[in-house]
């Protein structure tokens, strides 16, 4: 039989689930030169977040077939040195849904009677009713940031207390919004509109510091905030001010930029509820994360596919050759996709020209869909779950193949479409380097090899490069390189400028406020 060996405590359940396919050894507590001595007779390794799964480790561990992580991060996996020695990583990304989403429950009741400052009040010899008069959540309006599983779980409970619910999350089609109950807004309009703002979007350049000073000003008056997704999301700094102005009526925070948060007025404040990072921290979730990372480990050591297997699938040696070198290059397609889209997105279309498309190419959809994807998901995504998260989010995913490319050998293009319209970019690889050469109806050629690459759509006229240099030199923004599309002379052109640094927001309103400059975004490569 193959051998298990499990290195982090799991639920009794998980283990036991094991023993019907393996032989299994728990051996928690072990320090690093004692896991490097023993990985190597096992054929399986299950651990959380304690046990840190090196390359050296992986190297190592000359028999195994699969690593689980009995939860949903993977980040102390080295999945490079995991997908380079053949080992399958696999995750358990749904066991503690209902865990989050239930503890948002309970935040979010717990704000609305003051059960917390009560229930002290009571212990500490005092009756005193009308300092804790609460609020009915019936007709209330839940904002809802994020619509992922946790999000949509919550909106599922909160329609059961009779809400209203209202959504935020770009990358949701608003079809799937409706099916939930939720009406999809603006960031701004729902914190406008929401008495209760529960937060579950992951943790991205996008997000973080989503609630900052600028929008708890704006909140509607006496809307209480949940967090049980991701501390940093959150400025603590402006919460506070928040509830010092009398703006927020109450916060609940399961989460904290540092953990465990020190004292200190946001920690102690009156209409503070806090709780020690407890989203997953039920019998039933531990349980099901055991039980989800022991079924996807039986399946990989039977020689089956794992739905939740976070590392890049394998692909055919002959298909691998002609594909490989467009999966980057449809990366990074998505990826800006993502950056440079406007409003709610509903569906994304994919091409392939010329000698990629004499074959498969679902391997380079999912890596289309993965960029996509990455910067706003809050489970690891991978060519092997990327149009499965696609379809959960309602998106219409649809492929076209043309063997014939005009302009290279082969071409890929994605066409995303939005409430707002559509948006294409296309790219190709050539010398093992991505180039994109298109992006709308502009034909360009650049290399995206900068960490930031600045998009400003403006009229072609004399003076329209140099005048965003300037502002780039004057905030001291070095630039890599520039490259310019058109259509006609004199007409509008697009410009793309590779950037080595960030660019802050006010700079951006600057370069967008000069005369000759229709829009400008810029988007992240970097991380």
């Amino acid at each position: 039989m193959p051998k298990v060996l499990v290195s982090d405590p799991i639920g009794p359940e998980g283990v036991s689930l094991l023993e019907t396919g393996a032989e299994v050894d728990v051996k928690t507590g072990m320090k690093p030169a004692e896991l490097l001595e023993t990985v190597g007779g096992y054929h399986a390794l299950v651990v959380r977040s304690e046990t840190k799964v090196n390359r050296e480790v992986i190297a190592a561990g000359k028999n195994l077939q699969v690593i689980a992580r009995a939860g949903i991060g993977v980040d102390n996996i080295d999945l490079d040195a995991a997908t380079g020695a053949g080992i399958a990583v696999v995750n358990a990304p749904t066991g503690n849904t209902v865990a989050a989403a239930e503890h948002t429950m309970a935040l979010m009741l717990a704000l609305a009677r003051n059960v917390p400052g009560a229930h002290h009040s009571l212990q500490s010899g005092e009756w005193k009713r009308s300092a804790f008069m609460g609020v009915e959540v019936r007709d209330k309006t839940l904002g809802i940031c994020g619509l992922g599983r946790v999000g949509t779980e919550v909106a599922r409970r909160a329609q059961a207390f009779g809400m209203r619910l209202v959504g935020y999350d770009p990358f949701v089609a608003p079809e799937y919004a409706r099916r939930i109950g939720v009406d999809l807004l603006s960031l701004d309009d729902l914190l406008a509109e929401s008495d209760f703002v529960t937060l579950h979007t992951p943790l991205t350049e996008g997000t973080r510091g989503m609630l900052g000073m600028r929008q708890i000003e704006t909140i509607k008056p006496g809307a209480r905030v949940i967090n049980v997704a991701r501390g940093e999301l959150v400025d603590e700094a402006a919460l506070l001010a928040g509830l010092e102005s009398g703006r927020l009526s109450g916060v609940a925070l399961d989460v904290f930029s540092k953990e465990p948060p020190e004292r200190g007025p946001l920690v102690e404040h009156p209409r503070a509820i806090v709780t020690p990072h407890l989203g997953a921290s039920t019998r039933e979730a531990q349980r099901e994360v055991a039980i989800e990372a022991a079924e996807q480990v039986l399946a990989v050591l039977r020689g089956e596919p794992a739905r939740n297997t976070v590392n890049a699938p394998f692909v055919a040696p002959e298909v691998h050759e002609v594909l490989a070198p467009f999966v980057p290059a449809a990366s990074v397609v998505g990826k800006l996709l993502g950056f440079l889209s406007e409003g709610q997105i509903t569906g994304i279309t994919v091409s392939y020209e010329g000698e990629i498309a004499q074959h498969d190419c679902r391997m380079l959809q999912a890596a289309v869909l993965a960029g996509l994807l990455a910067p706003v998901s809050t489970v690891n995504v991978n060519l092997i779950n990327a149009p499965v998260l696609a379809r959960e989010r309602g998106w219409s995913v649809t492929d076209q193949s043309n063997r014939v490319s005009r302009e290279y050998a082969s071409l890929i293009s994605a066409t995303l479409q939005t409430a707002n319209g559509s948006l294409s970019l296309s790219a190709t690889s050539m010398r093992d380097e991505t180039h994109i050469v298109k992006f709308n109806d502009y034909w360009m050629d650049i290399v995206p090899n900068t960490p930031y690459l600045l998009f400003v759509d403006n009229r072609d006229q004399p003076g329209s490069i140099g005048a965003v240099g300037t502002i780039a030199g004057r905030h001291n923004i070095n630039i890599s390189f520039m490259g310019v599309g058109r259509i006609q002379l004199r007409g509008q052109a697009m410009m793309v400028i590779g950037l080595d640094d960030p660019v802050p927001s006010h700079v951006m309103d600057e370069i967008r406020a000069l005369s000759h400059i229709a829009n400008a975004r810029v988007a992240t490569l970097a991380g």
